[in-house]
């Protein structure tokens, strides 16, 4: 397992409006096996997907998404270059 950091950015409210920067951003831990499994564990029963996961080398992936409250752009990290045991 690896530790990824998920820095959420809240781009827009339900109704389509952008957000203002001060509170727009939040930071989140979770432990998964590969980034795809951390994409899938962060956006389950919260969230939809919209277009593509793009995944860049070293295990960080940019997603966006959509909420209740609005869409965002989620960028996964590894935490450390260390594997969790």
């Amino acid at each position: 397992m690896m530790r990824f950091t998920v820095e959420e950015r809240h781009l827009t409210e339900a109704d389509g409006r952008p957000v203002p920067l001060p509170g727009a951003v939040a930071f989140h831990t979770l432990d998964a096996e590969t980034v795809d499994d951390a994409v899938r564990l962060y956006i389950k029963d919260q969230a939809e997907l919209i277009g593509n996961v793009l995944k860049f080398p070293g295990f960080q992936a940019v997603a966006t998404v959509r909420k209740l409250s609005g869409v965002y752009t989620l960028q996964f990290t590894p935490a450390s270059q260390q594997i969790k045991l």
